[in-house]
Parts: structure tokens; sequence; C-alpha cells
């Protein structure tokens, strides 16, 4: 039997997010942005869906005068990330 995919991971860039954050404590928005090839809007949407959905917490700020966008996955992120390999592992 099938588990159903979470749909909010289902997404390629949103799971590539999830995926860069899981295995590090946090993030910037240029790094995650250089690994996942995307482009600096598409990234701002995602990270926000992410973000309303408790997955990714996003905190803005400053490095010296330059802004910094940080994120790091939460609890609630982490076991809906685990959930969602489970639920793939399914389909093998």
């Amino acid at each position: 039997m099938f588990k159903k995919l979470d749909p909010l991971l289902h997404s390629e860039l949103r799971l590539a997010v999830m995926s860069l954050l899981v295995s590090c404590e946090e993030a910037d928005f240029v790094y995650i942005k250089e690994q996942t090839g995307a482009t600096a809007g598409n990234l701002s949407v995602q990270l926000e869906k992410l973000s309303v959905a408790g997955y990714v917490d996003v905190e803005k700020g400053f490095s010296g005068k330059k802004p910094r966008t940080v994120c790091r996955i939460t609890d609630k992120g982490r076991s809906a990330f685990s959930s969602y390999i489970d639920a793939l592992k399914t389909y093998f």
C-alpha cells in the first residue's frame, strides 16, 4: 500500500531546500540559491511556503551592512521530511 506523499515537499525546489537544511544546522539564502540553481524570486516564494507551513524558520538580518537571510529546518519540518522519505520508500 502506498503512503500519501506530502504535496508541499513533492515540489522539486522545496524538496531540494529541505534536503539541504536537514543536513546542516542552518544555511543562508545565497548558499541555498547557489546549491539549487534557483532564481532569487522563485526561492523566496518557496521558502515562504515552507515557512508558513512551519517547516522552516527564516530569519532576516544583517551581516555588517549587508542584508542576510538565514534558514533553519524546524522540528516539524524534520518530521515532515522523514515522513516524506518513508512514504517515498513505499513506492519501491
